[in-house]
């Protein structure tokens, strides 16, 4: 069965790029726009990962973050952060409210679908 991933990100090229690495690695990809169409495509939805931008209008990934671990539905699906950020205090945050994991844009398609594998263990 093949993993079905959720990106959210507002950049376009992101989402592009994000979409084709995946879909090349062989997994199903839906994409949203912010936080808020991410929140609301996982909470209709069922995904296996959510990999997540921080910055974006409307919800950002961190908020987003947070609404979906209230729910027990998704308190066990790993959500990777993208993002350009790299400050020690907004990683603490985001593992604090959920995060599985974090990948500092720019980033390497490669090490996003190896990363991908990894906590998808396939």
């Amino acid at each position: 069965m093949t993993a079905h991933i959720l990106t959210v990100d507002d950049s376009a090229s992101i989402r592009m790029t994000t979409k084709i690495a995946l879909t090349n690695a062989g997994y199903q990809v839906t994409e949203a726009v912010d936080g808020q169409d991410g929140l609301t495509k996982a909470t209709s939805g069922s995904y296996d990962l959510i990999v997540t931008d921080l910055n974006m209008p409307n919800m950002n990934g961190l908020a987003m973050i947070k609404a979906l671990r209230q729910s027990p539905a998704h308190t066990g699906i790993p959500i990777i952060f993208l993002t350009t950020e790299s400050d020690a205090e907004m990683k603490n945050q985001a593992k604090a409210a959920g995060a599985t994991g974090w990948i500092t844009k720019p980033f390497d398609p490669d090490q996003l679908v190896k990363i991908a594998r990894k906590v998808l263990g396939r």
